[in-house]
């Protein structure tokens, strides 16, 4: 049996050879490492690679989607009118069928002082023909039953006490004829506010101004002459009345009250057309804050924004102002306004109801006042509308001192049978028609009664 150990001529076992023969042969290791980490490279790479293009095409695709994004976008405010006021449209969320759908909004509008309301307003404005009228009503107008019997409280301006703003409304729609839902409360304090946050108005004061009443800490010192008004000298400039001396507005401008009302009609114009610049976009926040700590309103939010887009167009040469007709008298120990209705109606016609005034009248078609004896404003408006279809001249509008049971048709200057016939059936009702005195200045009188 060979042995298991090798002897070499010396005779010594050969462990050396055994033990190579055993024993695996060292590599270079650091050869071997770099080996291996250059292989682990070679997937890590490629999966590097593969990342880098997935997330190039993602980025792609984002640019191409915020691509068309911006084109659908843009073509909305196109369609919503392009330009600012598109812009804002497209932002509130409107259509174009939104805008086709616009009508025109009235309001009260009530400038409020130690609680009470110093400026009265109703205006309207239409966003489709970019149209608004604002009309003041004298804070001393009557609003009671018989003047002679007068006490301060049958003034308008006592029914805001408490800033009572729903019943001033209602004694407004009785006072005009109109359907007025919706009322803004301005406090002095944020018209000043507002004022000072757009950098001041720039106004003409109509005359040197010079009063003083410290039990209200009211000092107006002001100069005749255009001028850059802060909050402040705004407030001085909407208050005024008279001087010290007594000396107010000249009788060609307005005195008193009338004077007044007219400068706060002025003032609100510049008003707007400072507010509305462009410029002021980038502080609609700090507007926005500045309203809702100093404005009551009662108008839904979903309705203003319907608005706004249009309102950064509106130019004030398309306002028209005006104050309603009547004279002051003193009555009872009171000092009273009392307004001239035929003179009135014709202005709410003409501002309220986009009817001609009479010297604009160039057809044939007869002249009509429309009074409503329901308190039915929709069926004063319907009956307006169905008039101003057939092309009628409708001059007056207004209520009736009282409701009215049936309706009638009153024919002023002799019109014909024939005439008299077409303007009953305009409302096709079995109207009664009688024969009246020509002291109205239009052809005939409808008076909407409770059985239309």
């Amino acid at each position: 049996m060979a042995s298991k150990h090798m002897k070499n001529d010396n005779g010594n076992i050969n462990r050396k050879k055994a033990s190579n023969n055993k024993r695996p042969v060292k590599k270079n290791t650091r050869n071997n490492r770099v080996s291996n980490i250059k292989k682990s490279n070679i997937p890590n790479k490629k999966r590097s690679k593969k990342k880098h293009v997935v997330a190039k095409r993602i980025i792609i695709l984002t640019i191409i989607i915020l691509i068309i994004l911006a084109g659908v976008f843009t073509s909305k405010v196109v369609m919503n009118g392009g330009g600012l006021k598109g812009l804002l449209a497209t932002l509130v969320g409107q259509t174009e069928e939104t805008r086709k759908n616009m009508t025109s909004i009235e309001f009260l509008i009530l400038g409020e002082s130690l609680n009470l309301t110093d400026t009265i307003m109703i205006g309207k404005y239409d966003p489709n023909t970019q149209k608004a009228s604002l009309v003041s009503i004298q804070r001393d107008t009557f609003i009671g039953d018989n003047p002679k019997k007068a006490t301060a409280y049958d003034k308008i301006n006592s029914v805001y006490q408490g800033k009572n703003s729903d019943k001033i409304l209602k004694e407004v729609n009785e006072l005009t004829g109109l359907n007025l839902k919706y009322y803004v409360a301005i406090d002095t304090e944020g018209l000043k506010e507002l004022v000072d946050a757009i950098g001041g108005v720039e106004f003409y004061v109509p005359m040197d101004m010079k009063y003083d009443d410290t039990s209200q800490d009211l000092h107006i010192n002001l100069k005749e002459g255009t001028q850059k008004l802060n909050g402040d000298q705004a407030e001085q400039v909407l208050r005024f009345r008279h001087n010290n001396d007594g000396t107010t507005y000249p009788s060609s401008y307005g005195t008193q009250d009338t004077g007044r009302m007219r400068t706060q009609r002025d003032f609100i114009s510049a008003l707007l057309k400072q507010t509305l610049k462009l410029s002021n976009i980038s502080k609609i926040g700090e507007l926005i804050d500045i309203a809702t700590n100093n404005i009551k309103t009662n108008i839904p939010i979903d309705t203003l924004k319907d608005y706004i887009p249009y309102a950064v167009e509106f130019s004030t040469d398309n306002l028209k102002t005006a104050t309603l007709p009547g004279e002051p008298k003193e009555m009872n120990g009171v000092w009273l306004y009392l307004t001239d209705d035929d003179e009135s109606q014709a202005m709410i016609a003409e501002y309220f109801f986009d009817c001609p005034t009479e010297e604009e009248v160039t057809n044939e078609m007869p002249t009509l006042q429309i009074l409503n004896g329901t308190r039915d404003f929709n069926k004063l408006e319907e009956v307006v509308n169905k008039y101003k279809e057939k092309g009628y001249n409708i001059l007056k509008v207004g209520n009736t001192e009282s409701k009215v049971k049936q309706t009638k048709i009153t024919n002023r200057t002799k019109q014909s049978t024939e005439k008299v016939t077409e303007v009953k059936n305009v409302i096709k009702e079995k109207a009664k028609t009688e024969t009246g005195k020509d002291t109205e200045d239009v052809d005939f009188t409808i008076t909407i009664g409770q059985d239309y």
